[in-house]
């Protein structure tokens, strides 16, 4: 940092008129901060564009300037906290199934595990809350691993674009779209659980991302397109899980993404919105039906 000009140098008599640093009462001083004009000793000041400010000042200043803002109307952050708690949630899930199983592959025969995976049958006499907390359980390491990693890689890149509320809830949301993917056209005997719905959500987003942006569709596409081969060809994958999760996801984005600037915060509570209470009617007519 440079020194203030014209302060006085240690050993240097103090005029007694000069006025006390205003956050050191007991130095006298005859510098100023040019911002407030308060009078701060040489330690109290900083070098700025014009002259000297004060430590103050130069606080006050950092808080008042905006930050970056992303095309969705999100404040720029680069560390992608929201990923990196659902993993932990999910890796916690996990482990502790697999602890009370006695088995890492079977995790599936404990308790609490068969009463939040995903039985519609159970959903349909009221145990509503398996629409959710099924996408937080996965039966065996490789299904948790392969989850995980598609949703590191995915929101490493969309949750400091979108931001972490938009995020989460475009997360959740299409969590809950492959849920109810599931309980409308699934059969009603057979378990299903995983992050599979949120994590397509997730690519339905990157697609609808990069048509807005007008980048190159190729990659988002050939993503797209790989993982939906592989849950029509690979045994046990829940394919309805996977398009109900795409097609939520890609439908919230849009409503991030093509939300009037001057009213955008509005709009995309609305899109969220919207889609869970579709949801919800969609689930409450199946039960419906089914009683």
């Amino acid at each position: 940092m440079a020194t203030p000009p014209n302060h006085p140098r240690p050993g240097d008599p103090v005029e007694a008129s000069l006025p006390p640093c205003s956050r050191h009462p007991d130095r006298a001083t005859g510098l100023r901060c040019t911002r407030c004009e308060r009078p701060a000793c040489p330690e109290c000041l900083r070098e700025a564009a014009v002259g000297y400010q004060c430590v103050d000042c130069v606080a006050d200043g950092r808080r008042s300037v905006r930050r970056p803002v992303t095309f969705v109307g999100a404040e720029f952050d680069p560390r992608p906290r929201v990923t990196q708690a659902l993993i932990a949630v999910n890796v916690l899930l996990f482990a502790g199934s697999a602890l009370l199983a006695g088995s890492v592959a079977r995790n599936d025969l404990s308790e609490p595990y068969q009463q939040l995976d995903l039985l519609p049958v159970a959903v349909m006499l009221g145990e509503w809350w398996r629409l959710l907390t099924s996408g937080f359980l996965h039966l065996g390491v490789t299904h948790l691993a392969l989850n995980m990693l598609s949703l590191y890689i995915l929101g490493r890149d969309l949750e400091p674009a979108f931001g972490r509320v938009r995020f989460l809830a475009l997360y959740l949301t299409s969590l809950l779209g492959g849920s109810v993917a599931v309980y409308l056209f699934g059969k009603l005997n057979v378990p299903v659980v995983g992050a599979s719905g949120a994590v397509y959500g997730l690519m339905g987003a990157m697609l609808v991302a990069v048509l807005r942006l007008k980048l190159n569709l190729v990659p988002a596409l050939s993503v797209v397109g790989l993982n939906l081969v592989l849950s029509v060809t690979l045994p046990d994958i829940s394919l309805l899980g996977h398009l109900g999760g795409l097609v939520i996801g890609a439908a919230v984005t849009a409503g991030f993404v093509y939300a009037p600037a001057a009213d955008r915060a509005r709009w995309q509570t609305l899109a969220v919105g919207g889609a869970v209470v579709l949801l919800l009617v969609m689930t409450a007519v199946r039960t419906a039906q089914l009683w």
